[in-house]
This record gives structure tokens, sequence and C-alpha cells, in this order.
């Protein structure tokens, strides 16, 4: 394998995938410069005229460079009006609805209640059907006066839910965090609360083994907090071998930002497991193959 894909012109050689790595990521950057997004109709021209380009660039290196950038430019650009497009109808802000889901990640909790990430796959109001964001944030509080206590919520569990949403909104600090960002970055276009009453309780539906992998890492992180007595500790463990960042205390987050560690929990958290894993499989395997170490 040389990394060569197609003859070019004569004169150049062959194009090369390293030309055609950096033309995609050329066009991704180009498009993250845009301060006002494009309608969609022209990101999807652009799709077409993108993959035109690349086919006829198999003779010219130009042009199949200039056809992959417009084919990243694009799909960028398609992908960010979707999800944009993608929010909760104004009429919708503050009302009582009833979506019905998948918890779709680990649920965080806090002294106040529980917060978590919910797929909706439904969504009701009055008995109507309506349409809200696919993927919303939801915080179940025990303050609020609802008529049972908090359940244990877990990944992959099914629900029909009273709620009330609103559009996602983060404060805009200098050098702060971007929570509307982030939540951009998860696919989540909505926030808000679950709101159980008497008239309208929560139920758990048959549960369909949603999300296996995120079962997992809850059941990975339950086991360290219930045999780390230290609660900080804990918190590290579980940052470290799940990625759950959110078990990590605020004070202990500041502690690390100030001696310049944070991006171990952040980043680094997952390299590490999964150089215990390669290296724990490659040790397994070396003593399997030693008599004397047996």
């Amino acid at each position: 394998m040389t990394g060569r894909i197609a003859p070019g012109p004569r004169g150049r050689g062959p194009i090369a995938w390293p030309e055609l790595a950096i033309a995609w990521l050329g066009g991704i950057g180009l498009q993250l410069q845009q301060p006002v997004l494009w309608a969609q109709p022209v990101y999807a021209a652009l799709v077409v005229a993108g993959l035109a380009l690349a086919v006829l660039g198999r003779r010219s290196a130009a042009l199949a460079a200039i056809g992959v950038a417009a084919l990243a430019f694009a799909a960028t650009g398609w992908r960010a009006a979707e999800r944009l497009a993608e929010t909760l109808p104004p009429a919708l802000v503050g009302q009582d609805l009833v979506v019905t889901g998948v918890v779709a990640d680990l649920p965080r909790a806090s002294a106040q209640g529980l917060r978590f990430v919910f797929e909706v796959e439904r969504a009701e109001r009055l008995g109507q059907r309506v349409r809200v964001p696919e993927r919303v944030s939801l915080g179940w509080y025990g303050d609020r006066g609802d008529a049972a206590p908090l359940p244990d919520l877990r990944a992959g569990q099914r629900w029909r839910l009273p709620v009330r949403l609103r559009p996602p909104h983060g404060t805009l600090n200098p050098k702060g965090f971007d929570l509307e960002l982030w939540l951009f970055a998860q696919r989540i276009r909505a926030s808000g609360h679950v709101r159980v009453r008497a008239e309208a309780p929560a139920a758990q539906l048959p549960d369909p083994r949603a999300h296996p992998v995120q079962r997992l890492r809850q059941d990975l992180r339950d086991a360290i907090e219930s045999r780390v007595a230290d609660p900080a500790a804990a918190g590290v463990l579980a940052a470290l071998a799940v990625g759950d960042q959110a078990a990590i205390d605020r004070d202990d987050w500041d502690l690390f930002r100030a001696t310049g560690v944070a991006h171990l929990m952040s980043i680094s958290g997952l390299h590490v497991t999964m150089f215990a894993w390669l290296a724990g499989a490659a040790i397994g395997a070396l003593w399997r193959r030693g008599g004397r170490l047996m």
C-alpha cells in the first residue's frame, strides 16, 4: 500500500490520501468560519457538485482536492443547519407535555436530584402528538412537590414522563464554559424538568435493553462508588475508568485546573483504561505461555 488512490495529471503522479485529507480538513475549517449558515438546499447542491468534482478528479489532482473540500464544506454545513432546525416550537415552551423515550446516558446525581439525557420517541400535549427535539436534557428533582420519591434511574430504561421544556440556554462568560455550545455538540436541543403530579405520574415502560454500553458504564460506576469509601477518590476512579466526569466534585475540578492536570480527567482517562486493558491482555497472554510463571 502506497497511500495513493488514482492516477493524477500528466507529470504529477497519482493523487495521495494525505492531499485529500488536507483538502477535507480545509473544507471543514472554511465552513466553521461562516457567520451565518446557508439554506440546506444550497448545501445539498454543493454536496452533489463536490461528488462530481471528486469523480472527475481521478484525472486531475486539483479537481479532486476541490471536490473533496467542497464535499466537506457542504456536509458540515448541512449537518449544522439540520441540527439548528431541530428546535422546540415556541408554543410548547413551558407547557405540560408527556414524553416517551429512553434514558440515553448515565444519570448524574446531586443534592437536588437527578440530571439525565432523554431520547424522545413520542411527545404529547393534551392527548395530541407534538414535535419536540429528539434529545433533551431533563432534571428530576425531589423538592418540587412530586407525588413519588426519585426512582433508581438507569441508562437504557424506557419511561413515560410528564415534563416541561425550554430552549437550551447558558451563561456566556469570557473564557468560561460554553454550555450552549456543549449542548449543541451533544445534540441536545431542549432542556427541562420532570413534573410528576397525582394526575400526571411517571411510568417505567417495558425495557428494550437499549444502550448496552451506557448500561455497562453505569454498572461499573456504581460498583466503584459502592467499593470506594472516599467519594472524591471514587469520582476520580469513575472518571478514569468509564469517562464519567460528572462524578468529580466541583472543588476537585478547581484543584485539577489549578495544578494543570484537568486534561487527565477530561481526555486521558479513557486512554488510561484502554492501556490498562491492553497491558492486562498482554501480561495474561505471556503468563499462560510460561510454564514457570504458572
